[in-house]
């Protein structure tokens, strides 16, 4: 793997936190409601209807301390909501959309079983609320999927998924690159707690972090699939996009940093697709902004990636285009752009 734009990579470490510190207040969303819609989603092979919810907590301790190179979710965050507002805000979650769902997810853009987010009494109160719901999935970061949480957590008797950040297998990629501040060793601690409680476990990988080319990208998350398997339930494939107030737009404003062709997407999974559920919702596929192709066939990949995640059948993907042979010159020649992406 060539390691590219050494001088950009020397420099995130600090440029994560102070580009959000100087954000300005278009930049800053509204921060004092959640944020709740209805889906679909996997469980046991059947496509279900899910609940998503993103409580205002304070947020991710990480990115108040360092951040990850991608992530701009901070910019949700709440630093002076209370306990019982976000257990407020929760329930006028339930009475607008009931609990009537196969799946809810509980996000926080930072970590659940953090007690700085959350507190023992606020996420048990919540959890015990959806203790007849098929499936709770929240998220947290390694360090807090203690032995100790989890039985607590577990005395709820809801039906528990924790879906944990890995993003890569690879410790140089993860921390050089997406500068997340724990190793692989830390997920398999955190996965063997899971599972001792009777929880199941989501990985979520992310295809195309920053300082990779196209084709380091693509390999690096096939690899990562491989290797995540024996640890996780389902894998959630995360194709990088430019947040605001990262440092991946930091690169991405220089021309320095190309979101993943949606090609890319389409072989790791086709490659992946049968070792274990995975699954795969573009977040701004086709923009600018998000994994995209030409723009002709940007619309028609994403449903077939989005039917595919429903499925787990390769026949999802049918789409042919001509920029298809332009995705096979960028894998084979990026490498000899420094990193610079050949095409925008």
């Amino acid at each position: 793997m060539k390691r590219t734009q050494n001088h950009e990579a020397r420099d995130q470490n600090v440029s994560a936190s102070d580009i959000r510190a100087n954000l300005n207040d278009h930049h800053v969303r509204s921060r004092t409601q959640p944020v709740a819609w209805t889906g679909w989603d996997l469980l046991n092979g059947e496509t279900v209807p899910t609940l998503t919810v993103v409580l205002r907590t304070r947020g991710c301790y990480w990115a108040r301390r360092k951040g990850c190179t991608m992530c701009g979710f901070v910019c949700d965050s709440n630093p002076s909501a209370t306990g019982p507002d976000i257990y407020r805000e929760f329930l006028g979650v339930l009475a607008r959309f009931g609990k009537e769902f196969k799946i809810i997810k509980i996000f926080t853009s930072g970590s659940f079983l953090d007690s700085e987010e959350l507190s023992p009494d606020v996420r048990n109160a919540i959890l015990a609320e959806l203790k007849d719901v098929p499936k709770t999935i929240i998220e947290s970061r390694p360090e807090f999927v203690t032995d100790e949480n989890c039985e607590e957590i577990a005395r709820s008797n809801a039906h528990v998924e924790i879906a944990i950040g890995l993003e890569s297998s690879n410790d140089y990629i993860r921390e050089r690159y997406i500068n997340k501040g724990f190793t692989f060793r830390d997920f398999i601690r955190a996965s063997k707690a899971a599972r001792s409680s009777g929880f199941t476990v989501k990985s979520y990988l992310l295809l195309k972090p920053p300082f990779l080319t196209e084709a380091e990208a693509m390999r690096d998350t096939i690899q990562s699939v491989k290797d995540t398997t024996e640890y996780a339930d389902i894998i959630s494939l995360n194709l990088c996009n430019v947040q605001r107030g990262t440092f991946v737009e930091k690169l991405w404003k220089k021309r320095l940093y190309r979101p993943p062709w949606l090609w890319t997407a389409v072989e790791v999974l086709t490659q992946t697709a049968g070792n274990m559920p995975i699954i795969c919702d573009p977040v701004a596929g086709g923009m600018r902004r998000g994994p995209h192709n030409c723009g002709i066939c940007d619309h028609e990949i994403v449903a077939e990636i989005r039917r595919f995640s429903l499925s787990q059948d390769k026949a999802s993907f049918k789409t042919t285009c001509a920029d298809k042979v332009l995705w096979n010159f960028v894998l084979e020649f990026e490498e000899y752009s420094y990193g610079a992406p050949l095409v925008p």
